[in-house]
């Protein structure tokens, strides 16, 4: 009877509580990450452990370019449940922005955290699309001197075009318009508004032709193209 009691006595307390996840849940979608990032930080008090809280708190922090709160946030969500890739993934995201925004002496000691932390994220989840892109933008950016390589670049957007033809023409063309070979990277992009016809596809081909191959009326072109199709 005594435990029946307790119950009805949390019950209340209970259903307070998961009102407010709610509640700053859907401040979240609607954007309002000011909003809502009070009402998930009082929820994790009373719910330490909560994943999905903890994310969207590491989340809205990464929006707000606070990486170091973004980290903690991440490292908590790898240290809770080690086995899921997507926080492997954001975890060295953020990692990597931080090191974009660090002088480069403190920038080079992050790097091999930052690849570790996608490379653990796809080999946890061999089907992982983020983690390449990700990997891809990392081995094009950096100075062949610490690591950096085109090959490898390459490599993952072999992999991708395996998982998402789409994605494997878009990573390649983004490769060759890094390198500043701008006609193959039309072709790739022209291959994946093909495979797909998604918006990001219409969008690359575009800027490309905007703002590398200075054609901004074959960029309206684009544009109205996939905007009379998205209305049909």
């Amino acid at each position: 009877m005594k435990k029946l009691t307790v119950i009805f006595l949390l019950f209340p307390l209970m259903i307070w509580s998961q009102s407010q996840f709610e509640t700053a849940e859907k401040l979240y979608k609607e954007h309002k990450y000011v909003l809502a990032e009070p009402i998930f930080e009082k929820y994790l008090k009373s719910n330490p452990s909560n994943l999905e809280t903890i994310e969207y708190l590491g989340d809205i922090a990464g929006r707000n370019k606070l990486w170091d709160k973004a980290l903690l946030y991440y490292k908590k969500l790898k240290q809770l449940k080690p086995s899921e890739a997507n926080y492997h993934y954001k975890y060295g995201g953020a990692l990597g922005m931080k090191a974009k925004d660090s002088n480069k002496f403190k920038a080079l000691g992050m790097i091999d955290e930052v690849k570790g932390s996608f490379e653990k994220a796809i080999k946890l989840n061999p089907q992982h699309i983020g983690a390449r892109w990700a990997l891809i933008e990392l081995y094009i950016q950096l100075p062949g001197i610490v690591g950096g390589s085109e090959s490898k670049a390459i490599k993952y957007s072999t992999e991708l075009s395996r998982l998402s033809a789409v994605d494997g023409y878009l990573s390649r063309g983004h490769i060759d318009e890094y390198f500043k070979r701008y006609a193959a990277a039309e072709q790739q992009y022209k291959k994946a508004v093909a495979a797909g016809g998604s918006k990001n596809s219409y969008e690359m081909l575009a800027n490309l032709y905007k703002n590398k191959m200075n054609q901004p009326q074959k960029a309206k072109t684009i544009l109205e193209t996939y905007n009379k199709k998205s209305q049909d």
